[in-house]
């Protein structure tokens, strides 16, 4: 960039009239306020230099190159730092400026759109316009869109008037002498990527043709942040703090409990690999085994019931460490997260917050909840005791939640409050929301809406108790055009669901045209204390009675205060065990691990009710000098969404499964035939 030049001679010559740094620095901050702001951002770069260079002078150099290579105030990089090593073009497409003004370059790329004046050719990092010249006009008109070619010629400024500022390689073009075409396109391609009705493609259309997808300025984006935020992670735990970045098996054995796992024939009848859905066991093994810092890049598989927003397969950054402790692990994650966050994406906290599984539950109605809006569950079941209404009174608990008028951000819910916000909701549409979570839905949700203080809209209102009432209203402190759920039943099933009827308020305002979530902001946070055991469900999520599973997995230690509990009441023992929640997203579980071979066989054994055969070579490899270790996993895909702007993690993946777990570019699964069905001594039945 012509100004970053200008800026190296600026500091060249002051260094020559002066050697105090600090003078030169203090000239520059005070010119900041001159400058536009893409030269802000170098010029900032440049005081920084100068800092660094009052203890070595090198440092300006590679100080100035990273900048050069880094800024994204107008997306443009200088020639020299442009990624074309070991290709046959001078230049990317997009990061041409006025400093190439007259410079012979080849570009290459694909055809976004001709005309008879002017050829528009794209790569990832933007677009650049080719003049066309008389000679070559019909050439050009016959080239299809999306066909690649290679143009060789002089960089020219721009016409004033044609000049785009703003857009890589916007104020520059090229003067052809020579268009190749290295390959043509089907001029019936189900979509461009780069016109304007490519976000009205539907998502099968994409996913079929995902390789027309992927040249999208969308795609190219998220798979690049995905590259660089990987790329960051392996050096701040490498070369940062010595983690072994180690390879486990994509073929492993059956692991009992946990979700479903896919299974693979082999050529020996009646034997099969599985697909692991962690490399939880290779991580300990790798424990045992000395490696006590251990990551990796693991693809996971999971054979679940088809569900939004899953992948049969995915990727976590997985972590082990031995000889640490559940906070050892959490300022690790915070640190690695604070190296690799991206530009732009927001600020982080120092320290993230930290909350208990219970207040999560009986706040938010669940252990991953979004606090970006407050509209918190309040339990009123003391109040209600002896309201007049009997099904009410007899609740073990009643949960209320309530939905203000023009529900904003729990600073401003007062001074942003819209009167008559029962607009929002229809009757209709307040049914909808009230509906059961599922046909087994143990709960009854009960809505009021509240007129005045005296005046509730409601099935209850003839045997409410003006006395609870205006406890209620003292207590949620309810106004005028309030809607009031109030929602009753056992144990936890009251929180979850209203925690669920709280999401999908949220997102009825929103789409009204309320301000409830502000997408720029990170809400993070460390959930803890979680329950080791819970009650165990059945694919559909019926409860199994009289059967526990594991909160996180089998391997998590208890709290060592609750360890006694384990063998007397293993229904009240809470775990070591931490996850990592931002934005309503679960995008990290970790836990302290069991260490201790007896306590890990009576854990899957005798409260499990596991086949401990399935798992003799990790309780043999426990019981010979196995150190205490903990550790965690971060769903990348997740959190490469939510970094992303994106709802679906099978936007920010290269080539995603549908819903429905199939591929629908390559067709798979696909069939086998006889033969090789014959091989893994398999047969269909009818």
């Amino acid at each position: 960039m012509s100004f970053l030049h200008s800026y190296r001679h600026l500091f060249s010559v002051l260094t020559r009239r002066t050697r105090n740094f600090s003078h030169i620095s203090t000239r520059c901050k005070a010119w900041i306020e001159t400058k536009p702001s893409h030269e802000k951002i170098v010029l900032k770069q440049f005081i920084k230099c100068i800092e660094e260079t009052k203890s070595n002078r090198k440092t300006f150099s590679t100080s100035c190159t990273t900048c050069s290579t880094e800024n994204a105030g107008d997306g443009q990089k200088t020639s020299e730092n442009q990624p074309i090593s070991f290709t046959d073009r001078s230049h990317l497409c997009g990061c041409l400026t006025t400093a190439d003004v007259g410079q012979s370059v080849k570009l290459c790329g694909w055809v976004d759109r001709v005309s008879k004046l002017f050829l528009k050719l794209y790569d990832w990092t933007g677009r650049v316009q080719i003049t066309v010249p008389p000679d070559m006009v019909k050439m050009v008109m016959s080239l299809d869109r999306e066909s690649v070619v290679e143009v060789k010629g002089i960089v020219m400024m721009r016409p004033d008037s044609q000049k785009r500022a703003a857009v890589g390689s916007g104020e520059v073009e090229i003067l052809p002498s020579e268009i190749k075409v290295l390959n043509t396109c089907n001029s019936l391609m189900p979509f461009h990527p780069t016109c304007i009705s490519y976000q009205k493609v539907t998502s099968d259309v994409r996913m079929e043709h995902r390789y027309l997808d992927i040249r999208s300025v969308q795609m190219q984006r998220i798979l690049r942040l995905r590259s660089s935020f990987i790329m960051k992670a392996r050096e701040f735990l490498c070369n940062n703090h010595g983690f072994v970045d180690v390879e486990t098996p994509t073929l492993f054995r059956k692991t009992p409990g946990g979700a479903k796992e896919f299974l693979v024939p082999t050529r020996r009848q009646g034997r099969f690999y599985s697909l692991p859905q962690s490399p939880q066991q290779f991580k300990q093994l790798l424990m045992i085994g000395g490696v006590d810092r251990y990551f990796q890049i693991a693809r996971c598989y999971r054979d679940e019931a088809q569900r939004p927003n899953r992948q049969p397969e995915f990727t976590q950054l997985d972590i082990e460490m031995a000889f640490t402790s559940q906070t050892h692990i959490m300022s690790l994650i915070e640190r690695l997260l604070h190296h690799c966050w991206p530009r732009g994406a927001g600020t982080l906290p120092d320290t993230f917050p930290v909350m208990k599984y219970e207040q999560a539950l009986r706040e938010y109605g669940t252990d991953k909840p979004d606090t970006r809006f407050d509209m918190k569950l309040q339990d009123i079941s003391d109040v209600m005791s002896d309201c007049g209404v009997v099904r009410l009174a007899s609740a073990e608990t009643v949960i209320a939640l309530r939905i203000p008028e023009g529900q904003v951000s729990a600073e401003t819910v007062i001074a942003l409050r819209i009167p008559e916000g029962q607009k929002y909701f229809s009757n209709k549409e307040l049914d909808t929301l009230c509906k059961p979570v599922s046909d087994d839905d143990k709960t009854e949700i009960i809505t009021a809406k509240i007129s005045s203080a005296d005046d509730w809209k409601s099935s209850i209102s003839k045997h409410l108790k003006s006395s609870c009432r205006d406890i209620i209203n003292k207590k949620l402190q309810l106004e005028p055009g309030d809607i009031l759920l109030l929602c009753h039943g056992a144990g936890h099933f009251p929180f979850e669901v209203l925690g669920k009827k709280r999401l999908m308020t949220a997102n009825h305002l929103e789409q009204k045209g309320q301000a409830i979530r502000n997408s720029s902001d990170n809400n993070i946070f460390w959930v803890v204390d979680f329950p080791l055991f819970l009650p165990k469900e059945d694919e559909s999520g019926k409860l199994i009675p009289g059967l526990v599973e594991s909160a996180h997995h089998p391997f998590t230690a208890p709290i060592e205060d609750d360890l006694d509990l384990v063998y007397s009441d293993p229904n009240k023992v809470r775990s070591q065990h931490y996850d990592l929640v931002l934005n309503g997203n679960e995008i990290g579980g970790g836990s302290v691990r069991i260490h201790n071979a007896k306590l890990q066989k009576y854990v899957l054994s005798e409260i499990l009710k596991e086949d401990t055969s399935e798992l003799s070579h990790l309780l043999s490899a426990l019981d010979m000098g196995c150190p205490p270790h903990a550790g965690i996993a971060l769903g990348l895909d997740r959190l490469f969404a939510i970094l992303s702007g994106v709802n679906n993690i099978k936007d920010v993946i290269a080539f995603p499964k549908s819903f429905m777990g199939s591929c629908p570019m390559s067709k798979a699964p696909s069939k086998l035939s006889e033969s090789d069905l014959s091989l893994y001594h398999l047969t269909l039945k009818s």
